[in-house]
């Protein structure tokens, strides 16, 4: 019986030179799961505390409370050259805000109270106006929740924030470390405005009646639309770096539904994101909030493009130039490496003209010390008015 593989990498004839092998991001997701859920239940027994992963048996209707499943994608070379604010969408098979007991927080563009007045009206759906627990203007933001405490506040009252992506890009200086300091409750920019009509293939600005009309806002049912849209996918957030992280499921969900979506989310962060695809990509991990990486996909080559590997005579040839220019700087500095310059130095220090130099100084003191010893004895020699020859001499007058 041949012997089963356990490459982590696959090379396949289909145009792409590699793919994610189905049954190690399964091996991964089981032992990923079962490693959390042990270790769930000796932190319970230790600290008596309730555990937030349920059994399998047990409904999947508490997703937000349990922990959650990152995808680490680990590139070649930095996968944007600038940090971008607004999150791209990756749509998932299985959703990770299915749960109606979520809680969201929409922040719009103002007057807010036209969104208010929007997620209140009959048209918009009222299973998904129970959810929305507030809807804030941006200006309110910027006068209420500035200060540390209350965004600690605000942040731990929702589950969900989303955002008018008109105004999203304000939002990190106005939230700060508070929302921005993590990707778990990061405002979701969604489209909540009115799209523009098109003539022959082109957009056609709006007039003022139109403007005060629609009041900035799409209809209740397109908004709602645009909620749902933005509550179903997962979001990468890019930056300059060689890693990037994706939340993919939660620790209370079965192996199968979390390889799926990591499976989903590989293909498109591979052909929509990474530079070169497949060939850019060094590495990707599957691991939970408090767990080490479990790989599923390792590159068995570390370079993108041939041109970036150097031959040995190319890398001799690189060193023997540093070294070069190392002595180069050396001698314009007037300093010689190595043991004859340590000779050359110690030589320079003992030459004649310094000898005679400090010889003149000594000289010099040993006559400063010389005369202030005669200024002393000179000065013994002066004789000193007595106390006692001024009293006899006024008892005697």
């Amino acid at each position: 019986m041949s012997p089963t593989s356990t490459a982590l990498t696959v090379r396949v004839g289909n145009g792409s030179p590699y793919q994610l092998n189905h049954e190690q991001t399964l091996k991964a997701s089981q032992a990923l799961l079962k490693h959390i859920k042990s270790s769930e239940k000796e932190k319970t027994k230790a600290t008596g505390k309730k555990s937030l992963i349920k059994d399998d048996d047990s409904e999947e209707d508490e997703d937000s409370t349990s922990p959650p499943i990152w995808l680490v994608l680990t590139t070649k070379k930095h996968i944007v050259d600038q940090k971008r604010l607004k999150p791209s969408k990756i749509p998932l098979p299985h959703l990770l805000n299915s749960s109606a007991n979520t809680t969201i927080c929409l922040i719009t563009a103002d007057p807010q109270r036209t969104y208010k007045d929007l997620v209140a009206s009959p048209a918009f759906p009222a299973a998904l106006s129970k959810r929305i627990s507030k809807v804030v203007g941006v200006k309110k933001i910027q006068n209420k929740w500035t200060q540390y405490e209350a965004q600690r506040k605000l942040y731990a009252e929702h589950d969900i924030f989303l955002a008018d992506d008109r105004i999203v890009t304000r939002l990190p200086q106005l939230l700060g470390k508070t929302f921005y300091g993590n990707t778990l409750k990061r405002p979701i920019p969604v489209s909540i405005q009115p799209a523009l009509a098109k003539t022959e293939g082109k957009k056609i600005a709006r007039t003022e009646a139109e403007k005060g009309e629609t009041r900035g806002a799409a209809q209740p049912k397109a908004v709602a639309a645009a909620i749902e849209k933005a509550i179903q996918c997962t979001y990468v957030h890019l930056s300059p770096s060689t890693q990037t992280s994706v939340r993919v499921g939660y620790s209370n969900w079965n192996a199968e539904k979390l390889a799926e979506n990591i499976e989903a989310v590989v293909e498109v962060l591979v052909e929509k994101f990474v530079p070169k695809k497949w060939r850019g990509v060094k590495a990707f991990h599957v691991k939970g909030a408090e767990t080490t990486a479990l790989p599923i996909w390792l590159a068995s080559e570390m370079w993108v493009d041939e041109g970036d590997v150097l031959g040995e005579e190319e890398v001799k040839t690189i060193e023997e130039a540093k070294v070069s220019k190392r002595k180069g700087r050396a001698l314009v500095n007037g300093e010689v490496e190595g043991e004859k310059g340590k000779r050359q130095k110690l030589l320079e220090s003992n030459d004649d003209k310094l000898d005679e130099e400090i010889k003149a100084r000594k000289e010099k003191l040993r006559l400063q010390k010389l005369e202030a010893m005669v200024d002393e004895d000179a000065d013994s020699f002066i004789p000193k008015a007595s106390k006692k020859g001024k009293k006899s001499k006024e008892i005697a007058v």
